[in-house]
């Protein structure tokens, strides 16, 4: 009887097991490291393996859990990537959602043949932007050892090995766990930008090649095996288009640090580390061009270039090793002098002046190499080099430049008021109307207000100074790298036009006879649920300006239309007004969006600024673009991944290859629905500005109640967060230490709630919504309930509320409360919020003729298996907290601040465990 290949459920079951049995064994090898370190007091209290401590455990046992979770998160990366690799095997390439196979499938279901879906590809253009992360807690050398810890897990996976080398692996981990178990896991100080951003600079220049050399395969594969030609798919060039920004460096907004000596220093540290990257990739590919001179013709082109660059490096004693060395063989001779100019680069020497140059000889590399019979090692060993250039250039990622629209209005009244203009220095304080009037009078001329070497101090010396590196930078090596001008909290149209007029004042505008026009594109910000829902009409203006369209005409892309990025932010409107009135706000935006610039015949790339956690925007790739308004995915699209969340997408090769594949296959599918099919209309969009309301008036109504910010300020470890040294961000956007939560940024607040186990912002106001709903029109709830297995929007917005719930614990959360002091206080909020979470779970339970833990094993396992070491962590940090704000009430500011590193640890171990900070 032939047996039958495994089922979904059996590989999901399959996977659990091998989740349990990994981390056995991994428990075990940690188990092994204590002794080896003298810790035998702690090996009783082994996660998943030893005794649960119940009221006093001993000192370490933070650490020995966080190191717990830090492995479970890391079988449970690498099961995944196992079962995928499974069920490819026996269920078919096809059947994994998000990724190159089933989007080819899906558009060719579509109708569309090799050549409408080369033409969709072409506009696909996806760029991950990494930002530093004020929560971001773990340390670049525990990073270090979690890659040693990976790298044996994945050589014990290899089913050939003899006992005797699996003892060896063994013994590999155990000494990788002894050296995590002495790093120091967290920030004792807090981390300079610099630091940030060279943990950036390892992903760009050390993971991501290699990720970008697999997914260039895995894609090259589908193409084949979805019976379209090669040909046709090399003859179109670089597509679809990947390459990669940051903020480190550039981000302004309310980070003081960050510096026009940081921007500086940022662009030439991510220009040293492109060197670096084609250095290395070139010497690897060089390496391979063993081609002799006695069995293949030599082109004249080839020996010319060889004399021109030994001649121009000038180095005897290099040029000459090179020659002695690789004479008899041409082409790599060629690769070892291009490799030796680029270290000369690397040195700060002059070398390419720019990629094309350097392209041009790699082209002459590829070109006889083909001519000499080797179109393999074109395919395989130059294309993929050339791609990478492409991609990181001499620049390695595009670096945005981002303040808040109220800095440049303090910028702006500095630079009218020394420049004498009526009134300017109160600028700030016009009116709408008299900045238009102003503005669009002025940005007629060229010329700026004061000289270039005026000094005029504060906020306008801070742009100006930061707008001048750029300046500097686009003269020595062109726009490459150079991002947008970002405005954060844009209100209102001067908020944009006024970024001009600094532009201008620094040299960042260009002047033609036909007028200005801006060197770098200048993006709004929209944040607020206020103005998000004003935002059509802002942009519609600043589209239809004159010099945002000469900005324009210069960036026409190859299909000859206008592009215009806008910014959405996932934050600040979920804190303004919950989860469920945030999600349809920027729902509808986008939508508006796009209509406002397919009027104008401009194409939108939104740049979603997406958190780690759900209530910040985050959740699966593929579903959260399934769920993107019908129109709004043009091909560019732009988003941010922050702190943890980039080490946990991106830190191993497997996981990092899966994650931007989801993201490029997702985008090409979607902008293929969006462009060849005709839009349905979502079936619970008539409810929805209904459940907007009523969730929005629930959660700011438990913003707005007394006594709401005491309340929070005491359930939550707010007060330690703002204390931390974790990022080198401040908490608050002023900088400043205080009981407003519209000064707290987004990313705390969402913080401070996880920790507690709240997670209140992913949640609160859900339920409220769906009871009015219920109670006052019973048949449009269950008319709700009909529809909604076929709204994506609706869906996926549940499916992540409902995650949310899962990850909060009332009994946690009753802990949490015992620390606000006035017992009536307490009372009177955990009433409230206790009531809001059984009616929301209760309700999405019944719409859903289920529990989630029937509906998402997966979830519900991997939460499961985390309950009973954090239930220990929550409470030792109840504990902590408890005496440290003793210790700071008491004004003992010394024992506070000794107490500080328990503090830390306890914070990153939770969020291990959690797998989520901000």
């Amino acid at each position: 009887m032939t047996e039958l290949p495994p089922t979904r459920e059996q590989l999901r079951l399959e996977g659990f097991e091998l989740i349990d049995e990994t981390l056995s064994f991994l428990v075990a090898c940690l188990g092994d490291a204590l002794k080896s370190l003298g810790e035998e007091s702690l090996i009783p209290y082994l996660p998943w393996s030893g005794t649960v401590p119940e009221n006093h455990p001993p000192d370490g046992t933070q650490q020995l859990y966080s190191i717990g979770f830090q492995l479970l998160n890391m079988v449970e990366e690498r099961v995944a990537a196992a079962i995928r690799r499974e069920r490819e095997k026996v269920i078919g390439a096809d059947s994994i959602r998000g990724l190159w196979p089933r989007a080819l499938r899906d558009m060719s279901a579509m109708g569309l043949g090799p050549k409408e879906i080369l033409a969709v590809l072409a506009d696909v253009d996806v760029q991950p932007v990494l930002t530093a992360h004020p929560t971001e807690a773990k340390r670049a050398s525990v990073r270090e050892r979690h890659r040693a810890l990976y790298e044996e897990l994945v050589r014990n996976e290899y089913p050939k090995y003899t006992d005797r080398e699996r003892r060896r692996i063994r013994e590999r981990i155990v000494t990788a766990l002894e050296t995590l178990w002495r790093t120091g896991e967290i920030h004792l100080v807090r981390p300079d930008i610099f630091r940030e951003m060279r943990d950036a600079i390892h992903y760009l220049r050390d993971l991501f090649p290699s990720a970008l050399n697999r997914l260039d395969m895995h894609f090259t594969e589908a193409w084949r095996e979805s019976g379209f030609p090669l040909e046709m798919l090399r003859a179109a060039g670089n597509i679809p288009r990947l390459s990669f920004g940051t903020w480190i460096g550039g981000d302004r907004d309310g980070h003081p640090l960050v510096t026009s000596e940081v921007t500086a220093k940022g662009l030439e540290m991510m220009r040293r580390a492109s060197f670096q990257l084609l250095k290395r990739e070139l010497e690897q590919v060089a390496g391979q061009l063993t081609l002799s001179r006695q069995l293949n013709d030599i082109p004249e082109a080839l020996e010319r270039r060889i004399d021109e660059i030994t001649f121009s490096l000038g180095d005897e004693e290099i040029t000459s090793d090179l020659h002695d060395r690789h004479h008899e063989e041409p082409w790599r001779h060629l690769g070892g002098l291009i490799a030796a100019r680029l270290q000369r680069q690397i040195e700060g020497k002059p070398g390419y002046k720019s990629p094309k140059e350097l392209d041009a000889d790699l082209d002459l590399l590829a070109t006889s190499i083909r001519e000499a019979g080797c179109g393999l090692i074109d395919e395989q060993l130059l294309r993929p080099l050339r791609q990478k250039l492409e991609i990181f250039g001499f620049h390695l990622a595009m670096l945005d430049v981002r303040q808040n629209s109220e800095f440049h209005d303090k910028a702006i009244s500095l630079l009218l008021g020394a420049a004498g203009v009526a009134d300017g220095a109160n600028y700030a304080g016009w009116s709408e109307e008299q900045r238009l009037a102003f503005l669009n009078e002025e940005l007629k001329s060229p010329r700026p207000f004061l000289h270039d070497t005026a000094r005029i101090g504060g906020e306008a010396d801070a742009v100006l100074d930061c707008y001048r590196v750029l300046v500097k930078h686009r003269k020595e090596w062109g726009d490459a790298g150079l991002g947008a001008l970002i405005v954060s909290m844009t209100r209102q149209l001067s908020d944009l036009l006024g970024v001009f007029l600094l532009a201008r004042e620094a040299g960042l505008m260009e002047h033609t006879e036909e007028g200005s026009w801006c060197a770098l594109e200048v993006v709004p910000l929209f944040e607020t649920m206020d103005d998000l829902d004003r935002s059509p009409g802002i942009l519609g203006a600043f589209l239809d300006h004159p010099l945002t369209q000469r900005t324009n005409e210069k960036r026409i892309g190859s299909d000859g239309k206008q592009s215009q990025q806008v910014m959405l932010g996932y934050s600040d409107s979920n804190k303004d007004c919950g989860i469920l009135a945030a999600q349809w706000a920027l729902h509808r935006a986008q939508e508006n969006l796009t209509k406002t610039g397919d009027e104008r015949g401009v194409k939108l790339c939104f740049f979603h600024g997406r958190g780690g956690t759900i209530s910040r925007g985050a959740g699966p790739t593929h579903w959260f673009m399934a769920s993107l308004p019908h129109g709004s995915m043009s091909g560019e699209f732009r988003m941010t991944e922050q702190g943890e969340t980039i080490a946990q997408k991106y830190a191993n090769l497997a996981n990092a290859t899966y994650n931007l594949e989801l993201l490029l296959a997702g985008a090409a599918i979607t902008t293929a629905m969006h462009r060849y099919t005709t839009p349905k209309a979502d079936p619970a969009e008539p409810f929805l500005p209904f459940l907007a309301e009523k969730s929005q008036e629930a959660y700011q109504s438990l913003l707005k109640t007394e006594g709401f910010i005491e309340f929070y300020r005491q359930v939550t470890p707010i007060d330690a967060l703002e204390n931390s040294r974790i990022g080198s961000r401040p908490a608050r956007r002023s900088g400043k230490k205080g009981h407003s939560i519209a000064d707290l940024r987004a990313i705390p607040w969402v913080f401070s709630w996880t920790q507690a186990r709240f997670y209140l912002p992913g949640w609160f106001g859900v339920g409220s919504a769906l009871e009015a709903l219920k109670s006052s029109e019973p048949e449009k709830f269950a008319a709700l309930k009909g529809v909604l297995k076929q709204s994506t929007f609706l869906g996926y917005v549940f499916t992540n509320v409902e995650t949310n719930l899962a990850s909060a614990n009332l009994d946690l959360m009753n802990e949490y409360a015992a620390l606000v002091e006035d017992p009536a206080l307490r009372k009177k909020f955990m009433d409230i919020i206790v009531a809001e979470f059984h009616r929301t779970r209760d309700l999405l339970e019944g719409l859903y003729e289920g529990s989630m833990d029937d509906r998402r094993p997966r979830m519900a396992k991997t939460l499961a298996i985390r309950e009973a070491p954090l239930k220990v962590l929550h409470r030792q940090q109840i504990a902590i907290l408890r005496d440290w704000r003793e210790l700071v009430a008491t004004e003992r500011e010394a024992d506070a601040e000794s107490m500080f590193p328990k503090m830390l640890l306890s914070i990153n171990a939770i969020a291990s465990g959690l797998r989520t900070t901000g």
